[in-house]
């Protein structure tokens, strides 16, 4: 009986029944939310150990609600597991680069959705990584403690997914790594996101860094690395 508290925001009672008593019969404690609003209330109030997030929520919907949990720094710790009838490559892309660290589609599997659930409360309490050293370049600065990054001086914005990519890969400049080893290593996990999205997170990487863009070097029929 763990006793790690979870927030569960789903608008469609059955489901939100289900999970909920799931949950509990596990030996965690649940609190459920029916609209986002709500869920972003509760998230700052309770700080729970994990949010289980619906996408398809009236007013405020999950992509939002995940968007300013990752954002307020209140929150930002808190794991996600998106739970969602949207099983298109685009909205699970979309949730994981705001910040989700896992999904699950509807209908669901329970034993599989608990496995999933003790997975990233796992990796939550594993808690943050050893190494917050700053990682200083001539042009570019990675500070891994703040989540942020600094080219010629001036900061520069960016998701989730992309810092965690980019902060990979500097730490071990010269170092070549598949795409599969790049999401394995930000997410922790085989998450079922393609090829083709890592290099769409690339892209946007390498737009956001400027000057600094060359860093990325692109290795022909295996992945990408860091330029020392």
């Amino acid at each position: 009986m763990s006793g790690e508290n979870i927030l569960v925001v789903e608008d469609e009672k059955d489901i939100q029944e289900l999970v909920r008593y799931n949950l509990a019969r596990e030996g965690y404690r649940v609190t459920c939310a029916d609209t986002g609003e709500d869920a972003l209330k509760k998230a700052k109030t309770l700080i729970p150990d994990l949010m289980v997030l619906d996408l398809m929520l009236p007013g405020v919907d999950g992509l939002e609600v995940c968007r300013r949990v990752k954002q307020d720094p209140v929150t930002a710790r808190i794991p996600i597991i998106m739970l969602t009838a949207k099983g298109e490559e685009a909205d699970i892309v979309a949730g994981l680069e705001l910040g989700a660290d896992d999904y699950v589609t509807k209908p669901f599997n329970v034993k599989v959705f608990i496995t999933r659930v003790r997975a990233v409360l796992r990796r939550g309490r594993q808690g943050p990584p050893m190494d917050q050293e700053i990682l200083r370049f001539p042009e570019l600065e990675i500070h891994p403690g703040r989540h942020e990054v600094q080219v010629d001086g001036a900061p520069v914005s960016m998701t989730f997914t992309e810092f965690s990519i980019l902060k990979f890969l500097a730490a071990r400049p010269g170092w070549v790594f598949t795409r599969y080893q790049i999401v394995e290593a930000v997410r922790g996990e085989d998450y079922a996101v393609t090829d083709r999205s890592v290099d769409f997170q690339i892209v946007g990487l390498r737009k956001k860094l400027g000057p600094a863009a060359g860093r990325i070097e692109t290795v022909r029929g295996v992945g990408y690395r860091f330029k020392e």
